[in-house]
């Protein structure tokens, strides 16, 4: 399915302006601002006026469709005309998105604003999301030899986060956060390897470098940056792009971090999804090999835990009418799901 099929997928051609316009060029911005300001009269116009009235060309414009993702320019109109666009789609978004926490919100109002400004996001991040790549990306991940995943401050949770659910399924992965060692890890890295950096500005510094001395070493390499057109996605071989909300008061790493959760995810179940059965039992090695070190569930309300000998408990029952019986279990007993031989 193309990615432009707007009425079939669901996500807003508005929401993919939105969604770009920091990274666009100053001629580009034109005809988005344009295409916001008046959604419905946009779609009255033709290509060639519409670039008239942004005071650029067509080409342009034709370049503006691409970039949001469709193929040309009659694919963004239909893409426009199924937001249900008009004034009222506009006014919707300022009042709902374009609008700051203030200090007299009620506690209702700002998880409201907070909740529409995510979805909002996540919208945009997928419309923005080439599947095609991002399930080349997750083939090139089963069958590599390593994977070395950079980011800094709060990227490294992030990349921390996606380093913990692929070496679950047996991916050798690892995080860098601190960029001494991750220039070495990246030093290290070959054509068997892939490396992906995280950044929400795509302009850290330290960052950028480990990406590009995993590039020069020989690895493919993957930016996951809200600016495709930043230094961290110029260095990589692939980028893909999160939509981050900048309508309330928070730090940017996290108000990026749902989008940037959404890509890991997907990119997670994509890896997986190369050998199910592989997959399926590795995570079934891994549950097992965590299982000893899990409590077991409480016992059921009105019973208490009695200490038995060398630290072994059972659970007793008061009664009013019967004795209490008590039956030690073995000190160390460890379920593991396997028949003892």
């Amino acid at each position: 399915m193309a990615r432009a099929e707007t009425l079939e997928n669901g996500f807003r051609a508005a929401a993919r302006i939105r969604a770009n316009l920091p990274q666009m060029s100053a001629a580009m911005a034109k005809i988005g601002d344009l295409v916001l300001a008046d959604p419905q009269g946009s779609l009255e116009l033709s290509i060639t006026e519409l670039a008239e009235r942004a005071g650029t060309s067509a080409a342009t414009v034709t370049r503006f469709c691409r970039l949001l993702g469709y193929p040309g320019f009659a694919q963004f109109r239909l893409g426009l005309a199924a937001d249900g666009a008009g004034e009222e789609a506009h006014e919707t978004w300022k009042v709902d998105i374009g609008r700051q926490f203030a200090p007299e919100d009620s506690p209702t109002d700002v998880l409201r604003t907070l909740l529409s400004v995510q979805t909002r996001a996540l919208e945009a991040t997928a419309s923005l999301i080439d599947l095609e790549l991002v399930h080349s990306i997750a083939q090139s991940i089963w069958a590599s030899r390593h994977l070395d995943i950079y980011g800094v401050g709060g990227s490294w949770a992030v990349a921390n986060e996606l380093q913990s659910r692929l070496y679950r399924i047996g991916i050798a992965c690892h995080a860098w956060g601190e960029p001494h060692s991750g220039l070495v890890s990246a030093e290290f890295q070959d054509d068997d390897c892939v490396a992906i950096g995280i950044s929400t500005s795509g302009r850290t510094g330290e960052t950028v470098d480990m990406l590009a001395l995993a590039a020069a070493s020989g690895a493919r390499t993957v930016a996951i940056t809200s600016d495709r057109d930043s230094p961290l996605a110029r260095v990589a071989d692939a980028c893909i792009t999160t939509a981050s909300p900048e309508a309330y008061l928070q730090p940017t790493d996290l108000s990026a971090r749902p989008s940037q959760l959404l890509v890991l995810d997907l990119i997670y179940l994509l890896v997986a999804q190369q050998d199910f059965t592989a997959t399926a039992t590795r995570l079934t090695r891994s549950r097992l090999a965590v299982s000893g070190h899990r409590r077991a569930a409480s016992g059921p309300r009105g019973a208490r835990t009695a200490r038995i000998g060398g630290g072994a408990t059972a659970a007793t029952t008061a009664s009013a009418t019967a004795p209490t019986t008590t039956t030690a279990a073995p000190a160390a007993t460890v379920t593991s799901g396997r028949t003892p031989a």
